[in-house]
């Protein structure tokens, strides 16, 4: 049995999608597969991705096409979190290191993954100050605002101006109040081992809940015009005439429509023998009936009263999926 070596895996981190400016608008964070670094001989066959706004989950189906069984590090990345006080993320669970519920089995048996963690500020590492000081590393857990506001004002002082905190200072009626906030960066990465058998199919499965971004009305359409953000929003959720003729004839009515976006890391399907999936097949639910959803995809049919499915072959990933739906405020 052969031991590849990953450890530039550990390191590496899904970067957050960057939030549309508007108004009550929260910013969504992509998730996405597991990864390893580039393996000549564990190809990737089939994948079969269901995206909606409540769940994701990602059935694979591998098999290393070589002579001895390979043990391996395979890992989830978890996306990348801020702590910025002026802004919102949509992380469904602010109070638990698995803020995503990121579960796994490997042939149908559960994993208990491993959990590396890494606080960033400004490029530097500082993981061993915040636990020093006893500070949680998740920037938005309230035990985290707890121990930033009992950190003495020397210990403060030094990481408010190496940019690991922010102090704010305003009056709610009962004289000016100091508040702290994280500002530092977590980067998470869940791993662990995993064995693939010489010529035998190997299937790992995964879920979580994504961190769906939203804004109250829309920011990129409005008194029916287009909005300067049109273009991009155009390009990156591949909106076609069809979709905005919809998208005019909803606004018009009372309640006014609001957009979510799920954003998926795809492109490291590509880290595996040939660099393409044997077989990709996609669906996403757009939930209600009266939801619209567009997203960029190859050969997309409706297959239900919610649900969209396309299956590629040899399919290479060149391109993460973006996924734009706009629903109504009663919703």
């Amino acid at each position: 049995m052969r031991v590849l070596s990953l450890a530039a895996l550990l390191v590496a981190g899904v970067c957050a999608a960057l939030p549309v400016q508007a108004n009550d608008s929260v910013a969504e964070i992509g998730a996405g597969g597991i990864v390893l670094g580039r393996s000549n001989e564990i190809r990737l066959e089939r994948e079969d991705l269901f995206i909606s706004r409540d769940l994701v989950t990602v059935d694979y189906v591998f098999r290393n096409e070589g002579e001895t069984d390979i043990e391996t590090l395979v890992a989830f990345p978890m996306p990348a979190i801020a702590g910025y006080y002026e802004g919102d993320v949509a992380v469904p669970d602010m109070e638990s290191d698995n803020f995503l519920g990121f579960s796994v089995t490997h042939d149908g048996a559960a994993v208990t993954p491993q959990l590396q963690q890494r606080a960033v500020a400004a490029g530097v590492d500082v993981t061993g100050e915040l636990l020093a000081q006893g500070v949680p590393l998740i920037p938005f857990a309230e035990r985290t605002t707890q121990s930033l506001e009992a950190l003495g004002d020397d210990v403060a002082a030094d990481w408010q101006a190496r940019g690991l905190i922010q102090e704010e200072v305003w009056d709610a009626g009962k004289g000016p109040e100091r508040h702290r906030f994280a500002r530092w960066e977590l980067h998470s990465v869940y791993w662990w081992k995993a064995v693939f058998p010489a010529g035998r199919p190997v299937r790992v499965s995964h879920r979580y809940r994504p961190a769906v971004g939203a804004t109250a009305g829309l920011s990129f359409y409005w008194d029916g015009q287009r909005g300067d953000a049109w273009d991009f929003y155009a390009d990156k959720y591949c909106i076609d005439s069809a979709f905005e003729k919809a998208m005019a004839r909803a606004s018009s009515a009372e309640p006014g429509l609001f957009e979510s976006r799920i954003d998926y890391i795809l492109t490291s399907g590509g880290n595996w023998a040939s660099g393409t999936i044997g077989t990709f097949h996609l669906t996403v639910d757009k939930g209600s009936t009266s939801n619209l959803v567009s997203f960029c995809g190859e050969g997309v049919k409706k297959t239900g009263p919610t649900r969209f499915e396309m299956t590629v072959q040899d399919f290479y990933p060149e391109r993460d999926v973006h996924i734009l739906l706009l629903e109504r405020i009663e919703q």
